[in-house]
């Protein structure tokens, strides 16, 4: 197998795909796609087929939402499903203490027992899911399953 990036974040990223058992297929894009609409543009597919990597503080505690594009995440829904008081955007410095990664480039490859992750159930939908893959113009193609798997993540509704 070799391991195609062009820099340490993508490495990261491909080496911990690698470890899940899972090909890693990183794609670098011509530009930065800090939005699922820009993403799915450089794609050619559905926004609701990227995966957002969303880090919120959910009772003073990082949460990992990859959410599909198609739609905002509906933190009130997603606390009842948890069963959590509270559910807030995270600021840049718990993303990047969280993950290790910052926002724009979030890949789903923390440490699934350290980082609580989410998965939104309608990505299920789609054949093929994008998600960053380190960097702002990096993206990796997963299927629901091997997205469930890489992050350890729940399934549940978001919105």
């Amino acid at each position: 197998m070799t391991i195609v990036t062009v820099n340490e974040r993508n490495a990261r990223v491909a080496a911990a795909v690698a470890a899940a058992g899972i090909e890693p297929a990183i794609r670098i894009l011509d530009a930065d796609a800090k939005t699922a609409a820009a993403a799915a543009e450089q794609l050619g597919c559905e926004v609701g087929a990227i995966a957002n990597s969303l880090v919120f503080e959910c009772d003073g505690e990082p949460l990992l939402v990859m959410a599909s594009g198609a739609a905002r995440v509906d933190t009130d829904v997603l606390a009842r499903h948890l069963g959590a008081g509270a559910i807030t955007k995270a600021n840049p410095k718990l993303v990047r203490a969280a993950t290790g990664q910052v926002i724009g480039g979030v890949a789903p490859t923390g440490h699934p027992q350290l980082l609580r992750t989410v998965v939104d159930e309608t990505l299920a939908s789609y054949p093929v899911i994008w998600t960053a893959a380190g960097t702002a113009d990096s993206v990796m193609p997963l299927t629901y399953g091997q997205l469930l798997t890489l992050t350890g993540g729940k399934a549940l509704p978001v919105r």
